[in-house]
């Protein structure tokens, strides 16, 4: 009876060991088909935007290619412009009637023309 016992025992052990290994391997079987039905679908949409993708790229490259046609055009009608600068660096002698026009502008003052400049801007008028 007690032999009977043992064996009922190992016996139940056993089949509920099997039942656990069996339940783990059906989930472990259920887990790795969802993640393989997510890995699909991941595939599969890289593949639609891929086509997509690649289409715009078609697209893109025959616009950029009618643009580098109409670039060789412009550039071929462009003229250029040499600029001479307005400014240079001169110095204006402190003791000149010029730099006292500046130097009263500079501070806001109304400055009189001398009169001795007009005199001569009309003699070279002439």
């Amino acid at each position: 009876m007690i032999f009977g016992l043992k064996a009922k025992l190992i016996a139940g052990a056993v089949a509920v060991s099997a039942a656990f290994g069996a339940g783990w391997l059906v989930k472990g079987k259920f887990e790795d088909s969802k993640d393989l039905a997510a890995l699909q679908a991941e595939t599969a949409l890289a593949n639609k935007l891929s086509e997509k993708l690649d289409g715009v790229v078609s697209t893109v490259e025959g616009q950029l290619q009618g643009l580098k046609a109409n670039e060789r055009v412009i550039d071929r009608g462009v003229i250029r412009e040499i600029q001479t600068p307005v400014f240079r660096n001169v110095c204006i002698p402190t003791d000149s009637q010029s730099f006292r026009l500046l130097n009263d502008l500079a501070a806001g003052r109304n400055p009189a023309e001398p009169s001795d400049q007009s005199s001569e801007r009309a003699s070279n008028a002439d």
